[in-house]
Parts: structure tokens; C-alpha cells; sequence
């Protein structure tokens, strides 16, 4: 278990998420209307969104099969019998003055997600519950100097809430969890995972409390919207609050926001409890009653799963946990990874895909769809190294070219002259003639100073340019050296 230090001893950190993510759907979870990101203010917006009088909501059921794939990536019970409630409160982007939500009866119960922490260690976090809710519409601060505009383009969007048990004692934790939940929501194609553009948001509840005490008041930071800032947020509330008790002082249950120039949390409102909202069911809505066998068929499509993946990884390609782990963290880059390892050697593949693809894309803010280097131009790379035409060293030089130029390392390779020398009486000559330049190194490394074979070896590789056979020049060397 890991404890917090404070001034009077240590403290436990107690952490759970309420994560909102935008279901992918062509259509808003009770209206026709659009839901393209980035569209004109207010141009995806009908009548029911604006909640003109007389219009009733009518369930989109792509948004309901969404959530029931979610529920079952999450190993989640399905309730087939769920209730659409009416959450009442007052705001300008909130037309209709309440909010269609699920309160005591969810689409989705108890399920799990497995933590892959930097340790090679899992961890268990338990969800609570996932159900389905409205968007509000959003209030825009800064288009004139004395006025708040609204725009309802997001109003009535899918939403799924899924909220976690408060069963996570880091910010790390809390991090990883994040990054789990968005990779199975994308395998399962339910939400992008966007979080810079909204599409996901995390509810961040924070309490402390001395090893093994009861639970402390918590506070819940709203709308945080990029996993950097949920650690951060969590870091700077940890410190606060056990400042504030240690203090002598009580923690506040109440509502904060995440200041993003700043880096602190700011009291927002005391927290609302639930009969603050008068949840009723809502009267235009009738109970939705699922059939299990419409359930068993969505089951029945549902992809390999990161978690199903990582293990496959392991045990058909022999590689590691940590980078199974890292190669099925985006199913864009596992798929990437298969293609370059069908047919080729399984850890080499993995090497390259992880070290020089992903540490170049990292350098050139690339996700791996935008990758310029394609699975097949990788893979005709590494062809050239195992049939010895290029050596290791040569193939970095001719992947940074591919990343330039966008060709096959086989083009690169003829145009450049990068053809490894595998000629034994060309490497004999190279050799000689480093031997004959260095007559004095030659002489400490008969005398026994061996580290000097490294020596050699680097001026042997300088002459040719890089293009020597490392393996025949150890070869030719030690026995030019031994005779």
C-alpha cells in the first residue's frame, strides 16, 4: 500500500473517477441531429434539443447498443430493465431545465477494468456502474466583452458515465486507469477518446485519511480534461487537503475546478446531493426492457480486447509483458505491429516498432495513422537487415531517410550505395590497413590490452563507411589478431 507522507505521519489517498465519454454515434441519444465535432455554433441543433414545446425525445438505439458493448468490455452486468429519469437544474445551456439521465436504474451494473501499472504489476478497479445521459449545451465566456453566448451544437450528445469505485490510492493509478478505459472504448469503437476535444472528461473525487481509518470527505474537481491534469489535479488536492486537516481544519464536501494556468484546484459550489436534482422518471420515456438474445448477438461481435490481446502477444510472439503492454495500449499500433511481424522475427519487429517508430513519431507529434514509414516499407527494412544486405547500424541511417523522404528502404539503400561489403578480401584490406596505421595500439593489445579490439573494430567500420559486415569483421579480425 502506498501512503502519503505528511507532517504528523502518514495519510492514505483514497481516489475515484466519474469519467464522461461521448458515445460515437451519427445522431444525438434522443434526436436526429448531427454530432460533428467543430461545426458552426448552434448549426446541429433540432427542436428537441432546444427543447422547444411538444417535442419528445425518441431513444436512438445506436447509442443504447454502444453502451451495452461498453458494459460487456467492461465484463459488466447488463441490466436488461433500465429506467431514463429526469435530472432537474437550471442553467442557461440547459434549455429544457432538466437533463435526461439514469439515476437508481443504469444500463450498465458492476464491472471491472485490470490496471497495468509501470512495475509489471496489475491492479483491480471496480465500476460501479455505467449509464447513459444528455449532454448540456455549452456556454462560450469569451465572444463579447458584458455577454455569454450559447451554443447548443452539444446539447442531447450520448453521453455514458461510467463511474468507478474508489478503489485507486495514486495519481499514477488514476492515470493508468484513464489510459485502460480509453484504449477499451476505442477497440470497442464505443468513444474516440478525445480528450482534448471533450469527447472525454473525468470527474475527479479525492478524500484522505489516516491507514486503515474511515473515509474522509472528499472533494470532486469537474470536467478535467486530459490525463496530465487529472494527475495533477489529484497531486495538488492530496497536498491541500492534508495540509488544510493537519492544520486542524475540516475538508469541505464541494465541487473545484482544475486551473490550467495556474495548476490548483478552486472551490466551485458545496456539493450537491442527489435530491438536489429531484430525479423522477421521465414521463415521456418509457422503461427500456432489453432482450438477452439481442444482448448474447452484440456480445458475439465484440474484438480482441487489450487485455486478451497483451496475453496472445506473449504467447504467439514470446514477447515481453512491458512491451506486449505497450504494443496493445492503441489498437492502431497493435494492428501496425502484427503487420510488421507476419513472416519476420517476432522481437525484432518489436524493437523496431517500439524504439525507432515510436520514439520517431513521438519526436514528430505523429500519431501512428500518420505514420510516414507504412508497415510493409518497415518490414522490407528489417528483410534487409536479416539477409545481411544492410547492418543494424546503417539500417537507423536508412529508416531516418524513410521518414524523410516516404520511400522503401530497398530504394534508399541503391541509391546511396548502403549495400553492406560482405566481400571477405575487401575487409581483409581494411583491416590490414588500420593494423599498419596503429602500429602502437597493436603492440598494448599483444602486450594484453584487449579492450583494444573495440578500437580496431571502430576504425575498421569508419573506413568503410559503416558498410562492413560486423560479424565477418569480428571474424577476420580476431584471426588476423591471433596469428
Amino acid at each position: 500500500m502506498s501512503y502519503v507522507q505528511g507532517a504528523t505521519g502518514e495519510w492514505e489517498v483514497v481516489i475515484g473517477l466519474e469519467v464522461h465519454a461521448q458515445v460515437v454515434s451519427q445522431a444525438k441519444l434522443f434526436s436526429g441531429a448531427a454530432t460533428v465535432f467543430g461545426s458552426e455554433p448552434n448549426s446541429q441543433v433540432s427542436l428537441v434539443d432546444a427543447a422547444f414545446p411538444g417535442m419528445l425525445p425518441v431513444i436512438n438505439r445506436v447509442c443504447i447498443e454502444q453502451a451495452v458493448r461498453t458494459g460487456l468490455g467492461l465484463k459488466a452486468q447488463i441490466n436488461l430493465f433500465s429506467v431514463f429519469d429526469r435530472k432537474n437544474y437550471f442553467y442557461a445551456d440547459l434549455p429544457a431545465g432538466y437533463q435526461i439521465s439514469q439515476f437508481t436504474q443504469p444500463i450498465v451494473g458492476h464491472g471491472e477494468i485490470i490496471l497495468d501499472l509501470p512495475d509489471g504489476s496489475t491492479r483491480t478497479v471496480g465500476i460501479t456502474r455505467l449509464h447513459l445521459e444528455q449532454d448540456a449545451g455549452k456556454s462560450l465566456h469569451d465572444q463579447h466583452p458584458s455577454k455569454t453566448y450559447v451554443d447548443l451544437n452539444r446539447a442531447g450528445v450520448a453521453l455514458m458515465e461510467i463511474v468507478s469505485e474508489p478503489d485507486m490510492r495514486t495519481a499514477e493509478e488514476a492515470a493508468a486507469y484513464l489510459r485502460k478505459l480509453r484504449a477499451i472504448l476505442r477497440y470497442l469503437g464505443s468513444c474516440d477518446g478525445n480528450m482534448e476535444e471533450g469527447s472525454m472528461r473525468a470527474d475527479v473525487n479525492v478524500s484522505v485519511r489516516r491507514p486503515g481509518g474511515p473515509l474522509g470527505t472528499r472533494t470532486e474537481t469537474k470536467n478535467v480534461n486530459s490525463i496530465r491534469y487529472v494527475q495533477q489535479a489529484i497531486e495538488f488536492e492530496v497536498e491541500r487537503q492534508i495540509e488544510v486537516l493537519e492544520g486542524g481544519g475540516t475538508i469541505k464536501q464541494e465541487t473545484r475546478l482544475w486551473d490550467t494556468v495556474k495548476h490548483v484546484t478552486r472551490s466551485m459550489r458545496s456539493k450537491e446531493e442527489a435530491h438536489d436534482y429531484r430525479y423522477f422518471p421521465d414521463p415521456d420515456l418509457l422503461p427500456l426492457q432489453l432482450d438477452q438474445g439481442w444482448v448474447d448477438a452484440i456480445a458475439a461481435t465484440l474484438p480482441e480486447l487489450p487485455d486478451d490481446k497483451k496475453a496472445r502477444f506473449q504467447e504467439q510472439y514470446k514477447l515481453s509483458l512491458y512491451d506486449a503492454g505497450v504494443l496493445v495500449a492503441d489498437q492502431a499500433s497493435a494492428d501496425y505491429y502484427e503487420a510488421v511481424a507476419r513472416g519476420r522475427d517476432p522481437k525484432l519487429a518489436a524493437n523496431w516498432v517500439i524504439v525507432e517508430l515510436f520514439g520517431a513519431l513521438n519526436r514528430l507529434g505523429k500519431d501512428i495513422a500518420d505514420s510516414p514509414v507504412s508497415a510493409d516499407k518497415l518490414g522490407g527494412l528489417i528483410d534487409l537487415i536479416v539477409d545481411n544486405t544492410i547492418s543494424g547500424r546503417i539500417a537507423k541511417d536508412v529508416f531516418l531517410a524513410m521518414l524523410e523522404t516516404g520511400k522503401s528502404a530497398a530504394d534508399l539503400v541503391e541509391e546511396r550505395g548502403l549495400r553492406q561489403v560482405t566481400d571477405t578480401g575487401a575487409i581483409d584490406q581494411a583491416i590490414d590497413q588500420v593494423l599498419a596505421a596503429n602500429p602502437d595500439k597493436l603492440a598494448e593489445y599483444k602486450a594484453g590490452k584487449e579492450k583494444l579490439f573495440g578500437f580496431f573494430i571502430g576504425q575498421i567500420m569508419k573506413m568503410t563507411q559503416g558498410k562492413a559486415n560486423p560479424a565477418l569483421v569480428n571474424e577476420l579480425l580476431t584471426r588476423k589478431l591471433q596469428a
